[in-house]
């Protein structure tokens, strides 16, 4: 217990340079916040007001509860996707309930442990998922940079060359956050046809307040809101999950999984109450927030916090800032956030690796779902896993002339995918006396491979056969006396 409040306060304030860093870097991440958040809620049919409030309430929930430090959450991702067949049907009141119940299938989600799951993600989906990321995130600026006049690309020009060039000066700021006040200075001094922050939609005028959606209690309205918020409960796990694991290879540091499962459902839960829609980790703005020196909880609360101090009270002024400023970050986070060796990696890693990588970024590109890319990326790494074991799998068969005994050695795995050419290994009518088996070499791991045993032993019993089953491990021993006990008779 101490270690762990120790470690907690460290997570929060580890230095004055730290924490300088932390509160710098959690200003720009605000900033990356905007538009995505804005452009989600259109997504969502919702105002941008709806999602803003969301994304503050979640900031400042997930700062202190999540596990993952540095991490910046909020509503914006597939989650948005979910939610706007609801809207639709049903109107915001049943999206507000939804969001709750999504929060507490979260808890529980953590509680119960079940980040475990997250094991059966292997190395290439994770790449194709951050890959895949970096391509939306780079697509989502294409539409401000069309039917735009020169201004435009010249600012996003200025912008990327303040961002990229800046640090070989100083890094004392972080260079996005210059890149902001100096093209929003530019652009005030000196008029020109621009789009700005306040072109991207109404900004909320007041602070976020307290109230429980209006909905009717009854089973009826559990039934709507349940489905829903299922999904979206599932969804935003899968980004957060993945985003944390991408954080924590990013800064060579683990985290609490199963805490931040449990930190994002009471910030759904929070998010709900006052307003606001489901959200989840952003990989994006978490990639900015740490390659510019975020590394604690006060990164991920000055997130959520300047985000409302500046959307009402500096709104007149983040109303002026160029949407070319904000395009310029989201493009160098794009390029910081593609694993560029994966490209090099493809000749040099098996082709089955590669595979699944391109099939997990084509799915989410075509679909817009980092949770669909992630799931076909998953089910086709069990799949190639489960050939690569059955192919493992060997019997070897000899015969004992002396006393007409045929032996069959088994080596390898015997499982649901292989059970069956275990099955056909075998001479079930074999002309010899007896019949040794011996498992010495194999393990049995589910009962498909223990019905398969018990299949071929009793149709070679049956043509009175005498059956040896050897070797036996102690798990496969007592699977098998558990559920095929005659085998060993």
């Amino acid at each position: 217990m101490t270690l762990s409040l120790s470690r907690y306060r460290a997570e929060w304030y580890s230095g004055a340079a730290n924490a300088r860093r932390d509160v710098l870097a959690g200003m720009v991440g605000t900033f990356a916040l905007i538009p995505e958040v804005i452009a989600f809620s259109f997504v969502a049919g919702i105002d941008p007001e709806v999602g803003l409030f969301a994304s503050f309430v979640i900031g400042i929930v997930i700062a202190v509860f999540g596990g993952r430090p540095a991490m910046i959450s909020g509503a914006a991702g597939s989650v948005a996707l979910v939610a706007a067949a609801l809207v639709h049907s049903h109107g915001l009141s049943y999206l507000l309930g939804a969001t709750i119940l999504a929060g507490v299938f979260q808890i529980v989600f953590g509680l119960l442990k079940l980040d475990v799951l997250m094991r059966f993600v292997s190395k290439s989906v994770r790449t194709g998922f951050v890959n895949a990321l970096a391509i939306l995130i780079f697509s989502a600026q294409v539409p401000q940079m069309l039917g735009v006049s020169w201004h435009t690309y010249a600012m996003v020009g200025l912008g990327l060359a303040i961002i990229y060039l800046l640090p070989r000066i100083t890094t004392a700021i972080p260079s996005p956050l210059i890149c902001i006040v100096v093209l929003t200075a530019i652009s005030i001094a000196f008029p020109m046809p621009l789009h700005t922050v306040a072109d991207l939609g109404r900004l909320p005028a007041s602070l976020p307040h307290f109230a429980l959606p209006a909905l009717p209690v009854e089973w009826r309205t559990l039934g709507i809101i349940a489905p829903y918020a299922l999904a979206m409960a599932a969804v935003g796990l899968l980004e957060s999950l993945m985003t944390a694991k991408v954080v924590d290879e990013l800064t060579e540091s683990n985290s609490d999984k199963a805490q931040e499962c449990t930190g994002l459902g009471l910030a759904n839960v929070a998010a709900g109450i006052f307003g606001g829609i489901a959200g989840c980790g952003m990989i994006g703005q978490t990639v900015g927030n740490v390659r510019y020196g975020g590394r604690g909880r006060l990164s991920t609360l000055v997130a959520g916090v300047f985000l409302l101090v500046v959307m009402v009270p500096l709104r007149p002024w983040v109303a002026q800032v160029p949407v070319a400023a904000l395009v310029a970050i989201m493009i160098m986070v794009s390029a910081s956030t593609f694993a560029w060796g994966s490209l090099r990696d493809l000749g040099r890693h098996p082709k089955v690796s590669g595979l699944v990588m391109l099939a997990t970024v084509a799915v989410t590109v075509a679909t817009h779902d980092l949770s669909m890319g992630v799931a076909v990326g998953v089910l086709m790494s069990g799949v190639f896993f489960a050939f690569k074991v059955t192919r493992m799998m060997e019997v070897r068969v000899g015969y004992d002339a002396a006393s007409d005994t045929r032996t069959y050695d088994v080596s390898g795995q015997v499982f649901f995918a292989s059970a069956e050419i275990f099955a056909d290994r075998f001479d079930l009518r074999d002309d010899a006396a007896r019949v040794r088996i011996d498992l010495t070499a194999a393990h049995l791991w589910d009962i498909t491979a223990v019905a398969a045993l018990e299949d071929v032993v009793s149709k070679l019993r049956a043509h009175g056969i005498a059956v040896e089953v050897v070797g036996l491990n102690a798990a496969s021993s007592v699977l098998v006396d558990r559920h095929a006990p005659l085998v060993l008779g």
